[in-house]
């Protein structure tokens, strides 16, 4: 009945969507966004439209996973067709934009020799004019920065771009999705509605509490064809009970790849959100059914897609108090993720610079120095932080490559030693183009790229971590092992691989030295007292 109060099933995934693809932060900010719709998703279906076959052939090699590949068969060229004939004609204003941003970048190279470069602003591109600074650096070499407040009101920020897919999963066999756009009539629920709605706050809220479903399908706008598919997405059943952690000391849970949840009785810390759906076969891992009833902070590390994910990030918002991000610096690939995070419908975003601190009851957040995985380019959009509660500390290293031995030595005159560390070790990255590409004004020769490569520690870097920091345990986290995560990171590692040689060295050298040490998989929970 419509008025039957309901839960929403534990097992519904929700794919957060700009123009039909999986959506992460740079295609919210207007000023990475063109650049993705112009030089990634419309060359992608424009190969796919003109030879499905080669998509399909590397899509069946596991090395070819994370590639710019499409994963459907030939049958769907229609379909991709559509959409790519779509996408040039809705968002000819962004191809516009990426292309206005290239003739820019051209007029500074020819022009701007180190005068004044007030002259060249009649010539900015139109598409730009009034949504761009020119600037030297202190070598006087030219550049330009958007900005990025007025673009969030101008027309290269529309939310009617955004939708959610919702489905049911019975198991963890999700294809990745970064490289292929959701069609329509592939299955599930398809709400058309902006990603900041506040329908999408009242779904999520209905995993813990139950509401009659009219109201749930009138606040979403679902009607017609699509309630049967919506009301599929529900039961009468309540979940289990999950009593707030009112233990002494600190417990520290590891919920899979870069996310822990820190609590303390009076603090509730979660970071990188990255939480897995509970299904027949979740057994052995925490769940979306774990997590509290109030999260008093969210930890972002970094901008990457697996540690700001928006699939997870959504479902939590109701229940989010504050998430705290590093201080962005701007620039073409350094977009604010505190105005992506505000554009999305969370209401308190804070930004901490490096050793920055947040109050918290029973202790701080403190933001540390994050080198690395970031392909050399300028950015400050990342950070380490150090979690005080009930006199105890975690270091939340994420992926920092110790490329500077002696940052970390500051660190430790800074802020003390740490009982728990952990720290990524994915030390055979991708490529710089593989997430950068969009985002470069001219291609780049393959060994420079294969030189700037997203990487975290290796064994060596990893231990000079721990040498200076002088924790109590060590913990390898974040590298994508869990065979939930392949739809996100792409990753499939065997015993051989480096990152497995490497992190195998690092704790063998750990408990070597009496420091209790673990790569990390699946879920873990720690105490301390």
């Amino acid at each position: 009945m419509p008025d039957t109060p309901l839960y929403l099933r534990q097992n519904v995934a929700a794919e957060p969507l700009f123009n039909q693809w999986y959506a992460w932060s740079y295609l919210i900010s207007p000023s990475t966004a063109p650049f993705y719709v112009a030089n990634l998703h419309l060359p992608i279906m424009e190969s796919f439209v003109a030879a499905p076959q080669v998509h399909a052939a590397a899509y069946a090699e596991s090395a070819m996973l994370g590639g710019p590949f499409i994963n459907y068969g030939a049958a769907k060229v229609g379909d991709i067709g559509r959409l790519l004939e779509r996408t040039r004609r809705e968002q000819s204003h962004m191809v516009e934009f990426a292309e206005a941003a290239a003739a820019l970048d051209r007029l500074l190279a020819a022009e701007a020799k180190g005068y004044s470069l007030e002259p060249l602003y009649p010539r900015v591109p139109a598409p730009l004019r009034g949504y761009v600074e020119l600037t030297y650096d202190l070598h006087n070499r030219p550049s330009f920065r958007f900005l990025e407040g007025l673009l969030y009101r101008s027309r290269y920020y529309d939310a009617s771009s955004q939708s959610v897919a919702l489905s049911l999963l019975g198991d963890d066999s999700r294809p990745f999705v970064f490289s292929t756009p959701r069609l329509e009539g592939d299955g599930g629920l398809h709400l058309r509605l902006p990603l900041a709605s506040p329908g999408l706050d009242l779904l999520f809220e209905m995993k813990d509490r139950a509401r009659p479903f009219g109201e749930i399908r009138e606040a979403l706008g679902v009607g017609g064809g699509e309630e049967a598919r919506l009301r599929a997405l529900f039961t009468e059943e309540a979940p289990p009970p999950r009593p707030a952690y009112a233990g002494r000391g600190v417990r520290v849970r590891y919920l899979a790849h870069a996310c822990l949840l820190i609590e303390s009785a009076g603090t509730t810390v979660l970071t990188d959100p990255v939480v897995s759906y509970r299904h027949g076969g979740s057994d052995g891992r925490y769940t979306f059914a774990d997590l509290p009833a109030r999260i008093n902070y969210v930890l972002i590390t970094h901008n990457h897609q697996d540690h700001c994910m928006f699939e997870t990030l959504l479902q939590l918002r109701h229940k989010t108090e504050t998430v705290v991000v590093p201080r962005g610096g701007g620039g073409r690939a350094d977009p604010s993720l505190k105005r992506i995070l505000e554009a999305v419908g969370f209401a308190d975003v804070r930004e901490l610079d490096e050793l920055e601190s947040v109050e918290v009851e029973g202790g701080a957040i403190t933001g540390v120095p994050f080198l690395g995985e970031h392909c050399d380019l300028r950015i400050r959009t990342k950070s380490a932080y150090l979690v005080r509660l009930g006199g105890r500390s975690v270091l939340v290293g994420a992926d920092s490559c110790n490329i500077e031995p002696e940052v970390y030595g500051r660190v430790r005159e800074a802020v003390g030693g740490v009982d728990l560390l952990f720290l990524g070790m994915e030390c055979d990255g991708a490529p710089l183009t593989w997430m950068y590409g969009p985002l470069l004004p001219a291609s780049i020769p393959r060994k420079m790229d294969q030189s700037r490569k997203l990487n975290g520690s290796n064994y060596e870097q990893a231990l000079g971590v721990v040498e200076r920091l002088g924790p109590k345990g060590v913990y390898v986290y974040a590298m994508g092992l869990e065979p939930w995560l392949t739809y996100l990171t792409s990753l499939r590692y065997g015993e051989e691989a480096l990152p497995m040689v490497e992190s195998d060295r690092l704790v063998e050298a750990c408990r070597g030295r009496e420091i209790e040490a673990e790569r990390l998989y699946r879920e873990k929970e720690f105490h301390l007292s």
